[in-house]
């Protein structure tokens, strides 16, 4: 894992096409702006891992025999 520190209003670039700002810092919080292209799908974490667990919900199910 990278850490880095960065104030507000600087950015980090991640390739060429997503950059990440800090918008705001108010106490324990941070405040981040995404640019990505719309073809690189951004999620916070807690949903990029329900949509996991429907995919591989959907994908574990065995067809059902008539």
């Amino acid at each position: 894992m990278l850490v880095l520190s960065r104030q507000r209003d600087e950015s980090i670039m991640i390739g060429d096409e997503v950059e990440i700002t800090i918008v705001d810092v108010r106490g324990d919080k941070v405040r981040l702006g995404i640019t990505a292209p719309k073809s690189i799908p951004v999620h916070r974490r807690e949903i990029y891992d329900a949509i996991q667990r429907e995919k591989d919900g959907k994908t574990d199910e065995a067809p059902k025999p008539e």
